[in-house]
Parts: structure tokens; C-alpha cells; sequence
């Protein structure tokens, strides 16, 4: 029988992820009962992470990645951070090499062959539960997209660490330099077509308005005032869009609001999560904070826009490049 809102709301919230163990007034987690529960939260917290490694589930049955990647202008190198000190037992997710490289654009899905030999030599099976995070300043940052990719391939029992490695650290986990290397394991990827928007179907969103358009890019870029970090491609939107920064679904701590908050981000950006919904960003990253944040509320099917602005602004006539900026030369 399928759950009510308000248990399904219940279920998902960041809140009961962060201490699974709460509602029943438990000192110690019951690691058993709570990583079962896991496999249907999207967010789990440090401490439970904190707890499955001492249990010695990481590894046997919890994969954990880390996803980090950051832009060019930041000078980071995410792998070299990653071997300098990441969680226990984690294995680096290369996000460029998990995209379909042969695409003009950043990020692009990969077929799900691609994704299926990738994830295998991550050491992960069908029957693993994986746990993603990022070390952003945000405290996440491209940690929601892989949790979506993992979900568009059909692999469900996945989850986002809340606050990334910023809140592990303020709250005084251990990191490692040690890397291990898993043994491979067969993943067998089942695509969802249907959580995938084409710039075709965006285009015809314009006239026909059948999704409400969530943009998750900071405001400046949204409006054309601020520059794109992808060269050769100007900051603006398509019509229809409306902007909700993916850092308003965030604390100062870099994990999420608590539902109550995240239910009013949207509502005040004018969006009825009762009514389909569609998120676009640069590269279709940010993107996924929209998808993930709106499953935590009981609302799993927001399609993505993979392309996102780079795919929308090289291909869209300048009719449909909104911004106060320069925007785009016929």
C-alpha cells in the first residue's frame, strides 16, 4: 500500500536521516535496522556514516564516493585532495570520466554500458548501498548529480552524505590518506528515459508550459549579470524558467534545511510540487540539489534538463535567451 504524503514526508526528512534512531528514544543506533532504513533515505548524516564504519559495513555492504570536482578558477584539484585526506573506505568518483566524454557539452549522461563498467570497478553490485559525498565549501556541491545518476540508472539504494566532508569534519570524524582498491563488481544498469528532457522538449515547455521550470544557478548568472563559467557561453534563461539558487536549500553547516524550510523554498519561488517539474542549471549538476530536495518531499518524478544552459544557449534562438546582460548576437 503506497504511504500517505505526510509519512512519505516523514520517511524522507533530513531531520529523522540525521538520527534514524530518534523516534525511538535508542542512545546507540541499531546499524541493522538503520541501514536498511538508509536504502530509502536520499540524505543520511555524518554520524550514521560515522557509525556504519565502525560497524565495519563500508566496504562489505556500503560503498561510500567521493565526487568531488570543482571549476578550473578554483585552482583544487579534487583527486590530489581526495589522496591528501578523504572518509574511511571511500573510493574517488571521477565525474568527468563517468560522463559521456564525446559530448560537446560538461557532464553529459553516459550510455548506461558506460555507467554500468564505471561503477563496477568502483566495487559496486546492484546490491550495494552507496553513499555520495562531496568536500565543496557549499558542503555539496556535485554530490546530488551522481546520487541522481545512480537513481536515473535504476539503482535506488543510494544516498547523499548531509553536509559533505565540511560537516564530517566540524564534527570531528576521522579522514585517511589510505586508498583501497575495491574488487570489481558486476552492475547492471536500468536506464529511466523518462527523468531525461531533450532541448526539443524544452523548447516546446515554452509554449506548452506542461512543467514548471526550476533554474538552480545563482541568481547573477540566471539574470544575465554575471558570468558563465563555460567559456563562450553568456549567463541568462530560457523562458519559463524561475531561479531557486541550489544554496537556499542549504544551511551555514552545508547540510539541508530541515523539511519545513525546504517546502518554503519552493513555495515562495512560486512552485506547486503537487504539478510536474523539470530543473535546469549550467551543466545539469546543480540541478539534481532540486531533484533530490523535491524527493525528500515526496516528489520523485522532477525530469532534468541534462544539457542544461551550455546545450540551450549554443543551440536556442536569441528570442529565447532572456537577460539583462548582452545575451545572444543573432
Amino acid at each position: 500500500m503506497p504511504l500517505s504524503r505526510e509519512k512519505l514526508l516523514a520517511a524522507c526528512s533530513p531531520s529523522l536521516c540525521n538520527n534514524p534512531t530518534k523516534k525511538k528514544g535508542l542512545s546507540t543506533p541499531n546499524l541493522s535496522f538503520s541501514v536498511m532504513a538508509a536504502q530509502f533515505n536520499a540524505v543520511v548524516s555524518a554520524q550514521w556514516l560515522a557509525d556504519a564504519i565502525k560497524s565495519g559495513l563500508v566496504g562489505s555492504k556500503i560503498r561510500v564516493l567521493d565526487a568531488s570536482w570543482y571549476l578550473p578558477i578554483t585552482k583544487r584539484d579534487a583527486r590530489a585532495e581526495f589522496a591528501e585526506k578523504h572518509i574511511p573506505g571511500s573510493s574517488f568518483f571521477d565525474l568527468i570520466k563517468s560522463s559521456d566524454e564525446s559530448s560537446p557539452y560538461c557532464f553529459t549522461l553516459p550510455k548506461s554500458d558506460h555507467f554500468s563498467r564505471f561503477v563496477g570497478e568502483l566495487g559496486i553490485g546492484n546490491d550495494t548501498h552507496v553513499v555520495v559525498y562531496d568536500a565543496h565549501d557549499f558542503g555539496s556541491y556535485t554530490a546530488p548529480r551522481v546520487w541522481w545518476m545512480f537513481r536515473q540508472f535504476g539503482h535506488s539504494s543510494v544516498s547523499v552524505l548531509d553536509g559533505g566532508m565540511k560537516n564530517w569534519l566540524e564534527e570531528g570524524h576521522p579522514v585517511t590518506p589510505e586508498q583501497v582498491k575495491p574488487e570489481r563488481r558486476h552492475f547492471q544498469a536500468t536506464p529511466n528515459p523518462g527523468w531525461v528532457t531533450t532541448y526539443e522538449e524544452v523548447l516546446d515547455n515554452i509554449g506548452t508550459k506542461k512543467f514548471q521550470v526550476v533554474d538552480t544557478r545563482p541568481a547573477g548568472r540566471y539574470r544575465g549579470i554575471e558570468p558563465e563559467p563555460i567559456e563562450g557561453t553568456l549567463p541568462g534563461h530560457f523562458p519559463g524558467a524561475v531561479n531557486l539558487p541550489f544554496t537556499s536549500f542549504l544551511q551555514t553547516s552545508g547540510k539541508f534545511l530541515v523539511k519545513e524550510d525546504l517546502f518554503s523554498q519552493f513555495k515562495e519561488a512560486g512552485f506547486n510540487l503537487d504539478q510536474p517539474l523539470m530543473a535546469t542549471c549550467s551543466c545539469g549538476v546543480t540541478a539534481c540539489f532540486a531533484i533530490l530536495v523535491a524527493h525528500l518531499l515526496g516528489h520523485p518524478g522532477v525530469r532534468l534538463y541534462d544539457g542544461s544552459w551550455s546545450e540551450w544557449f549554443n543551440k536556442a534562438s536569441p528570442e529565447n535567451i532572456i537577460s539583462e546582460g548582452e545575451g545572444k548576437k543573432m
